[in-house]
């Protein structure tokens, strides 16, 4: 194995103690002998959720030499309530121990700078690697094969049973819905997410009637008691009376048929798109992205593309599936389909005129109109957020997760980690409270006069009358707590760190390999150095007259095996061509202008910063 940086690890720390531990709680030295990956995650970040999956194989494959130890640090308020996160490692099954650290203390501790990282201790206790964003446990197999060779040769590794100990299950007919349909003929669809199923429940919204689905992740086909989901999330009802599902880590659309009780594919290969994927085509031939819901708007279904952040539509008569709306880019950017820039779209509503958008990350409620054009109703950026009712300029949510259209030409709003039920009215521009104590609402179906709640975290449907008056709440702002990075005036040297796994080189076979994409907020911040590049080191220039900001930075390489006569892949002509990998992480880096400031930003996306 070549030599590595070692630094040693510093003590895991967190003010919430240990989860999936049978209360037990460790230190780094109780996990000496093994090899031990942080995964630094929190639970609203679609990108974490994607590397929860990614990590599956690898932690099931060298359980008796890894440790995988999830470190829970919040970005929202809510997700520093340790109930929160209790529910959290249950509803994304997360099967390895978790350090819940409200107060950041770990993540300070190993400089991170971005949801997800992931962080390699080698069994004598040094951090070897660190990786940010997605599309590494490829690369983190490949070390840890070498881990294990070089200290089982020297006697430092120790095989055997980890620390994880499985929680009691607990018996409820639903286990962390996710969304609800109202059916034609009465009753409702719920998207049963943590048990990978759909439920069909009775006008009282309690009696199971019809389970879709044997409970066990996966991507198959069939009736009732065959198919699989992975999940899902989103159900949309077509005007022929069939369903459309979001099958969200399945990357996929199943379509339900509620005569037959079958299930079927329709749009997705069970792949997760990545960049260079293609962005239109037959629906069954094009990856998809975490889609998070659906909703049926101006003769298509239009797809909320959590995973990378868009609007993408599937027509049923032609079935094939492009981008609608987003540019892969996380923001909040209003203007022309294209253009336009979201952050994990979470929601939709269908009107005549307009499509509604929970756009969760940004805490927003946006729309897009017939004419292409994309609006934001209320919520400002990525860091802004909380419970202020007003006009909507000023208002606040907290990472809504659904939007329900109202009678009036007002939608409500699931304002899931409020706890609360909010509404946005386009005739006054007034935000409004509806409801409280509602546990993580993530959705909401209309009845008649009344309103019926998808309350996820207490695994349930709740019936409220929709209120002619609305609550009182006293308003709360909020912004995320982030340690600010103090940068010099003048220019700043910014480098994306980036070393190729161990077998691999940088893709150049169809031109640059890497992607750099640069901007600030305000925009006044930088004077120079932003917009897209290839060259993953550039100098910025810091205007001087502004104060502070935040800097986003979306980086993505693409490496291939070396080897040619291993890791490669035959392709349908008979050809080999190289197995390759795309790493790819968007940061959102806050800095303070000071005299005493640096003048280089390093920003790991794999590897380690020799420089430091």
């Amino acid at each position: 194995m070549a030599t590595r940086a070692r630094v040693r690890a510093p003590e895991l720390i967190g003010k919430g103690g240990w989860l999936n531990t049978g209360d037990t709680q460790y230190t780094l030295a109780d996990l000496r002998g093994r090899i031990v990956i942080l995964d630094f995650w929190t639970f609203c970040c679609i990108n974490c959720l994607h590397v929860l999956d990614e990590l599956r194989e690898l932690e099931e494959k060298h359980r008796d030499t890894v440790v995988i130890i999830g470190v829970h640090s919040p970005k929202f308020v809510h997700e520093a309530e340790h109930q929160a996160v209790v529910d959290a490692v249950e509803r994304y099954q997360v099967h390895h121990p978790v350090l819940d650290d409200p107060e950041l203390a770990t993540w300070k501790q190993y400089a991170v700078r971005a949801w997800p990282t992931l962080v390699v201790i080698d069994p004598e206790g040094y951090v070897v690697a660190q990786h940010a964003g997605e599309g590494h446990a490829h690369a983190i197999e490949k070390l840890v094969e070498e881990l294990e060779a070089a200290h089982e040769a020297k006697g430092t590794l120790r095989r055997g049973d980890g620390p994880y100990v499985a929680p009691e299950p607990v018996a409820t007919h639903l286990r962390f819905p996710g969304k609800a349909l109202a059916l034609p003929g009465g009753g409702f669809l719920v998207s049963d997410t943590t048990r990978h199923q759909l439920v069909r429940l009775a006008e009282d919204g309690e009696s199971v009637v019809q389970r879709y689905g044997d409970g066990e992740r996966g991507l198959v086909d069939g009736g009732p008691d065959r198919v699989r989901f992975s999940e899902p999330q989103g159900l949309a009802l077509l005007p022929g009376g069939r369903i459309v599902v979001a099958d969200t880590v399945n990357h996929a659309l199943r379509e339900l048929d509620p005569e037959t009780g079958e299930t079927t594919t329709i749009a997705g290969t069970g792949r997760q798109w990545w960049q260079g994927s293609a962005t239109s085509g037959p629906a069954l031939d094009v990856d998809l992205s975490s889609p998070w819901d659906v909703a049926w708007w101006q003769g298509r279904v239009w797809i909320a593309m959590a995973g990378v952040h868009q609007l993408w539509a599937y027509d049923p008569e032609t079935k094939a599936v492009e981008v609608a709306a987003g540019t892969t880019n996380e923001g909040l950017v209003d203007g022309p389909a294209a253009e336009a820039w979201f952050a994990q779209p979470s929601g939709l509503a269908a009107t005549e005129d307009r499509l509604w958008i929970a756009d969760s990350e940004t805490s927003a409620v946006r729309w897009i109109d017939t004419d292409g054009a994309v609006h934001t109703a209320v919520g400002t950026g990525l860091f802004d957020f909380g419970h202020r009712d007003g006009a909507a300029g000023q208002a606040l949510l907290q990472h809504p997760l659904g939007v329900t259209a109202l009678p009036d030409g007002s939608v409500a709003v699931s304002d899931t980690y409020n706890h609360a039920l909010r509404r946005f009215d386009p005739a006054t521009g007034e935000v409004t409270t509806l409801a409280t104590d509602l546990r993580e609402p993530s959705g909401a179906v209309l009845v008649g006069d009344e309103i019926v709640v998808v309350e996820s975290a207490r695994h349930r449907l709740t019936r409220l009358r929709l209120p002619e008056e609305a609550v009182r709440v006293e308003a709360v702002a909020h912004r995320t707590q982030r340690a600010a990075t103090e940068v010099a005036a003048g220019k700043l040297q910014l480098d994306v760190v980036f070393q190729a796994p161990a077998g691999q080189k940088l893709d150049t076979r169809y031109g640059p390999s890497t992607r750099l994409l640069v901007s600030s907020t305000p925009p006044e911040l930088l004077l120079g150095g932003d917009g897209a590049g290839t060259d993953l080191s550039r100098a910025l220039e810091i205007d001087p007259a502004v104060a502070e900001g935040v800097l986003h930075v979306s980086a993505m390489a693409a490496s291939c095996d070396d080897d040619p006569d291993g890791g490669t892949s035959r392709s349908e002509t008979g050809g080999e061509y190289p197995a390759c990998h795309v790493h790819q992480q968007d940061w959102g880096v806050p800095v303070r202008v000071t005299a005493e400031g640096t003048s280089r930003l390093p920003l790991v996306l794999a590897g380690m910063d020799q420089e430091q």
